[in-house]
Order: structure tokens, then sequence, then C-alpha cells
């Protein structure tokens, strides 16, 4: 028997369920309890927030108000997420640099600035943007051959370049061309008053120095005040308007122009060292001294400012404690491992001329063998040195060879 099967025609349409207000009521509760859990949650059970978006004008902001200090916090923020960022090492280099002016203590910035071109260097060895700012940082790190050399190879390739043309001049003017120095800064004012306007005040002030380097003082003054309007609150160029204020016998601008760093940055220990120099040059015995002693306050590790306050003392006659300050400056250059070569000898020398005019024979002459002892085979263009016997009216002693 055959079986037949036929399709059924029935259809079964399942019966659709009127949603009421309580499954609605149990997704709010839920979402809520959700909500208070996440709220009351440790930070490490939360999603992580994007970071926010570094930007670098705020540092932009902090050099053209002269806070280099923030500017180079704010650049090296960013110089860690983007290290081949030219903007951003660019301006961490220029904030190091004129930061490295500003004080006595800072000449390590310079070497940092350095360091940080040449890691770019290593980089991006065929950029000419990253060669002009390595030799730039050359010539800051006194360097002036090689950094000629890279600066030459940058302009070459983008004649534009502003730290390449910086360096230049630089370097030109440090091996003594001062003519082809000059030449290279006037052709920097013109490339930062066209293109490049951040490099202005830059450019004024190597155009001071090249004129400044021939002699061109007034032209010099010129340049800087340039400068200074464009960036007011830069110590380099005060210091350097100071010194060419002197050279032309101003005593006046420079003391203002020293006081004008004071004004902006009061700890300034560098202006007050200079201020201490200018007014012993004038005479001014009381005021040196206050100044000098202000040295020696703010930065008693430093041995400029002790040998400045006991050059002081011993010129106004009072060797006491001028022998006290100048052999505070003697320890501490010892101290500090200072080359030889590099170690002011007036350290030991007027130490030596205040013992001997108080009578101090002992420490005369321990001050004369220590000086010995420590010249001991090294050529140095100043010398110290008495007869066999000794110092005259001392005690003969054998000095140490």
């Amino acid at each position: 028997m055959r079986i037949r099967r036929y399709p059924s025609s029935l259809t079964f349409r399942p019966r659709r369920r009127r949603a009421g207000c309580l499954p609605w009521a149990l997704l709010l509760g839920l979402m809520l309890g959700v909500g208070a859990l996440l709220r009351d949650a440790p930070p490490w059970l939360l999603p992580a927030a994007p970071p926010p978006a570094l930007s670098l004008q705020p540092a932009l902001n902090a050099f053209a108000a002269g806070d280099f200090a923030t500017a180079i916090d704010l650049a090296y923020q960013l110089y860690d997420v983007q290290p081949d960022n030219l903007a951003v090492v660019t301006l961490l280099v220029r904030a190091l640099v004129y930061h490295s002016y500003s004080d006595y203590n800072l000449g390590r910035e310079r070497r940092t600035a350095l360091e940080l071109t040449t890691e770019t260097m290593q980089r991006l060895p065929f950029n000419a943007e990253a060669t002009g700012l390595h030799a730039f940082a050359l010539q800051a790190n006194a360097t002036p051959i090689e950094a000629g050399r890279l600066a030459l190879r940058a302009i070459d390739k983008v004649p534009l370049n502003m730290p390449a043309r910086l360096a230049l001049s630089l370097s030109y003017g440090s091996q003594g061309i001062f003519e082809a120095a000059l030449r290279e800064a006037n052709r920097a004012v013109e490339i930062a008053q066209s293109t490049a306007p951040a490099w202005l005040m830059d450019a004024y002030r190597v155009q001071a120095i090249a004129l400044g380097d021939l002699g061109r003082y007034q032209e010099a003054i010129s340049a800087l005040k340039q400068a200074i309007a464009v960036h007011r609150t830069v110590p380099a160029l005060y210091f350097e308007r100071a010194l060419y204020a002197l050279q032309i016998g101003d005593s006046d601008a420079a003391t203002a122009a020293y006081f004008r760093v004071v004004a902006f940055d009061p700890d300034n220990v560098k202006a007050r060292l200079r201020l201490c120099e200018l007014s012993s040059t004038m005479r001014e015995r009381e005021a040196a001294r206050r100044y000098c002693q202000e040295v020696t306050t703010l930065a008693p590790e430093w041995p400029d400012g002790w040998y400045a306050l006991g050059r002081e003392y011993f010129l106004s006659g009072d060797f006491a404690p001028a022998q006290q300050a100048l052999h505070r400056c003697a320890t501490l250059q010892v101290l500090q491992n200072v080359p030889v070569e590099q170690r002011r000898f007036e350290c030991w020398y007027i130490q030596g001329q205040a013992a001997e005019i108080l009578g101090d024979c002992p420490a005369l002459l321990a001050t004369y063998n220590e000086f010995l002892t420590m010249t001991a085979g090294r050529s140095l263009p100043q010398t110290w040195v008495y007869p066999p016997e000794g110092p005259p009216g001392c005690v003969s002693a054998t000095p140490a060879s």
C-alpha cells in the first residue's frame, strides 16, 4: 500500500506576548545598579581614558615669555612621545642653550642640548634641519670648526636653514673670520625678517656678536636693542648689552642692564657677580663687597664668588677676611676637581700675599707649598716663586718639588 504524503496547508503563527512594565523596570534597575557599582569601583577596574592631546603651543608661549625652565619642561613632555618631531627638538635645544646663559651654574644644559641633537642626527643623518640644529648645538659647546662644516652642509641643501646660518656666523667669528661672520649674520637677519620671524631674536643677537667682534660696539648695541624688543626677558641679551656698553665706557647702561636681569630673576647670581666686578672697577668698594657677599650667600659652592670677595677685601686692606675668602676659593677648586690649568691662580697667590702681610708664616708656607705641589710638571702662564730658603721674613722651608 502506497502512502501518499501531502504537505499540510496549516500555518502556525506564534502568539506575540504584549510586553508589560515589569521587564523594562528590571532593565532600568539593572542599569542603575551597574552605574552605582562603577561609580564606586577602583580606578584599575574602569576603562582608561584616552591621553589628552599634547600641543607645542604652551612651550612656545613659555619660550616667548622668556620662561625657559617651563619651556624645557613642556618640550620634554612632547619629546618623550615624539622624539623625531623636529619642531619639538628645535624648541627644546634653543630653550636649553638660552637658559644655559642665564646663570653661572647652567652650562650643563648646553651639553644636554648637544646630546639631544647628536641622538637626532643618529636617527635622521640626512635631514638638513637636524644637521643645522646639530651645528647650532656644537657651536654653543665651543666646537666651531665642526659646527661650521655641518652648517655649510645644511645650508647647501636648504639655504634658508636658520640654525645653520646662525651657527655658521658664530663659527666664523670664533675662528677670527670676522667679516664672513658679519656677512652670515646679516643674511640671517634678512631670512628671519622675511620667512622665519621666530628666529628674529637669535638673528639680531648673532649680528650684535659679529659687530662686537669687529669693534663696532654702538652698532652691536643697536642690534641687541632690536633683539630685546623681540624678547624682553632673555638674560643673555642683557649680559651682552652690558658687555658692549662697558667697551664704550658707559657704566650706567651696563649697570642698568644687570639690574634688569635681577628685576625678573631676583636670585640671579651671575648678574650680582658682574655688579661686584663693575663696582670694583669704579672703586665703589662698599658696593662691590655687598654684591660679592650676596654671591657667596646665594652660591656658596662657586669659587669665582669667593675669589671676587677675597679680592675686594684685599684691595680694601682687609687682609684677614681676604685670606679666608681666597682660601675658600682655592679649597673649592680642589674639591670640585677643577683641572689645574683652569684653576684661578690668584686664589693661591693673593691669599699668600695676604698671609705675608699679616705675618702668618705657617699659612703662607702651607699655601705656597700646596701651589708648588699642584703645579709641578705643568706649564702655566702664571707662576709663583720664592727663593730656595723660602718666603722672606718666614722660617726657612724647603718647598715641595
